[in-house]
């Protein structure tokens, strides 16, 4: 699948998404039960847990090794948001294709489709600085898209992931998000342990195994969560 079909198949997923889960018109900010929906509180947030896969902390485990896993993890559940803060932005402006077709000519966008950077390579700390720069643009008032999506970009790269690795993981995502809204998510039934695992642990050991396709990766988290105690 080519770079543009990529981003165009993930926009597309995020938006089905969000209709199946927030209701139709949720782009108009609230969900169908009348929840109030902020994707930049959600990219902060996420961002905030992104840091923590790094050993921050002076005073706690100072030698900790980054939790790379997680890492991985945080970066797609931050496109998630990304992508639903563009789609909002752009209702009755802009459809997804022309939204693809910014996305191109944004600054970063080349090297983003190209390798991706090794994560060892870089000093936590920088890579933490332009985590908090994401969430210095998420926390005002106003906020370009397009600059966002240059700084994502680049946190992601630095991070280890490229387009073919958020691309593989945002599928699986998504699917584990539908997933968890199947199964009781919203009214605080679903069990996100999973006999001592985390449910993100059980869907990469879904997609180390080669299972990439949405229905065959949903088939499989169904068969781990009917054996949870």
């Amino acid at each position: 699948m080519q770079n543009l079909a990529k981003i165009r198949e993930m926009f597309l997923m995020q938006q089905r998404l969000n209709d199946e889960t927030n209701g139709l018109g949720w782009e108009d900010g609230y969900t169908k039960n009348g929840k109030l929906i902020s994707w930049k509180r959600c990219i902060y947030m996420e961002c905030a847990e992104l840091i923590d896969s790094f050993a921050w902390k002076h005073w706690k485990n100072i030698s900790a090794p980054i939790d790379s896993h997680n890492v991985v993890i945080e970066i797609v559940d931050i496109w998630h948001f990304v992508m639903s803060l563009a789609l909002e932005k752009s209702y009755k402006s802009r459809n997804i294709d022309e939204i693809v077709s910014d996305i191109t000519m944004i600054s970063g966008y080349g090297d983003f489709v190209s390798h991706a950077y090794n994560i060892n390579d870089y000093n936590i700390y920088e890579i933490i600085n332009d985590i908090e720069i994401l969430i210095h643009q998420t926390s005002g008032f106003s906020i370009d898209i397009y600059e966002l999506l240059t700084n994502y970009f680049r946190v992601a790269l630095k991070c280890g992931v490229n387009l073919d690795i958020l691309f593989e993981v945002y599928i699986g995502k998504n699917v584990l998000n539908k997933f968890r809204q199947d199964n009781g998510y919203k009214e605080g039934t679903y069990k996100k342990s999973w006999n001592g695992i985390e449910d993100n642990v059980a869907l990469g050991e879904i997609l180390k195994s080669g299972i990439c396709g949405a229905d065959e990766i949903y088939k499989e988290l169904q068969k781990k969560y009917n054996k949870v105690k």
